[in-house]
């Protein structure tokens, strides 16, 4: 069979790689074709487009460049139709994907849809667009099973994909000499995997390294990103910069501050306090301010449906903040004792299923009937 994929950011692209080998497994004959990075790449996929071309966050961001995008779509759709795959397989990344999954249905191509955007959080009448375009669903948060509901629209809930992530992670015995970290408790730095997200959330992270000489801060840094986008925080003191690591980083991280996105669903598997941070353009942020429709920005809180972790936005994303949150959680604290009671509440609730195989056996057993 022929399968054609799209993710278009990093966490997709991880998640799509454990796709591809499932099934490669299911179907040894599997042509897979994709939009995605050097993770699908590896995994088996002939790689079209990188994610790192198609990486705009904000609204505002987007509208700049709704050229570029465009000129994007319409090479992707030419891809398509000249595959012209059995399935076309979209991962998360909607705003492109969406759009894929009409154009695919015009032209008879099965869509089906791993990872489902966030309909809930904002715009939920999009919902009757998924029921429309989209063949089958499959969701990786149990609540979205109920918000399709809804719209009489049957999903599959299959867990989530962290869940492969985090259970095959094996730590390197020599993580902390190889990086030149000591003994001091470690600050787990996680600014995002996209251009804007680092540079909005960057430098404010790494201030209170200096309030705080008696910890040590490891920035998670991708290799998707200019390696000029990390300069001011490998020449701080106190700091490290460790590029595609961040599961070691988290393996050993007392604490972490998180830019709010899949990686607040990963410190939690791993049981690191957190503090959730965001901020974005002005536009942007007043943009979103009168559209979302739930209560919390992190996955965390969401799946528990209760705040577990704090969420410092915009204004509130600021030194005094952070520097405020390290102190209450980097020591033993009700604050911190709480939020990993929390995480292991939330593990409860996700279950222990196998997603990527899951969803390959689902895949594979739809194109057989």
């Amino acid at each position: 069979m022929k399968y054609y994929l799209i993710a278009g950011e990093r966490s997709g692209d991880m998640h799509g790689a454990h796709l591809i080998r499932a099934l490669k497994q299911k179907d040894p004959h599997a042509m897979i074709r994709c939009w995605g990075g050097g993770a699908m790449q590896e995994a088996g996929g002939e790689l079209v487009t990188h994610y790192r071309d198609l990486a705009f966050m904000g609204f505002w961001e987007v509208f700049k460049n709704l050229r570029t995008i465009r000129r994007f779509l319409k090479q992707c759709g030419q891809d398509l139709l000249a595959f012209r795959p059995d399935v076309l397989v979209l991962i998360d990344y909607p705003g492109f994907n969406m759009r894929m999954a009409a154009f695919a249905k015009k032209h008879n191509i099965q869509v089906h849809y791993y990872i489902s955007p966030k309909l809930w959080a904002w715009n939920q009448g999009r919902a009757k667009k998924v029921k429309a375009n989209v063949d089958r669903m499959y969701v990786i948060l149990p609540f979205e099973k109920t918000f399709y509901q809804k719209f009489d629209y049957p999903v599959t809930y299959v867990g989530n994909p962290l869940l492969d992530a985090v259970r095959e992670f094996e730590p390197q015995p020599d993580f902390l000499q190889q990086h030149l970290l000591d003994e001091r408790p470690v600050v787990a730095v996680l600014p995002g995997s996209r251009k804007q997200e680092v540079l909005n959330m960057l430098n404010t992270m790494l201030e209170v390294a200096h309030a705080y000489p008696q910890y040590q801060f490891a920035v998670a840094a991708v290799d998707n990103l200019s390696d000029d986008l990390y300069a001011e925080a490998r020449k701080a003191e106190n700091v490290r910069v460790i590029v595609n690591q961040t599961y070691d980083i988290l393996h050993q991280a007392r604490i972490a501050l998180v830019t709010s996105g899949t990686a607040t669903l990963e410190t939690a598997l791993f049981e690191v306090p957190q503090l959730v941070c965001y901020k974005t353009s002005f536009i942007s942020y007043q943009i979103a301010r009168a559209v979302i429709q739930v209560p919390y920005i992190s996955l965390v809180n969401l799946i528990a449906d209760e705040e577990v972790v704090p969420e410092l936005i915009q204004s509130d994303f600021s030194f005094d903040m952070l520097k405020d949150g390290i102190g209450r959680l980097i020591e033993d604290s009700p604050e911190r004792s709480a939020q990993i009671r929390g995480y292991q509440r939330i593990k409860q609730i996700m279950g222990e299923a196998r997603p990527s195989e899951t969803v390959a056996d689902l895949i594979v057993a739809s194109l057989s009937t």
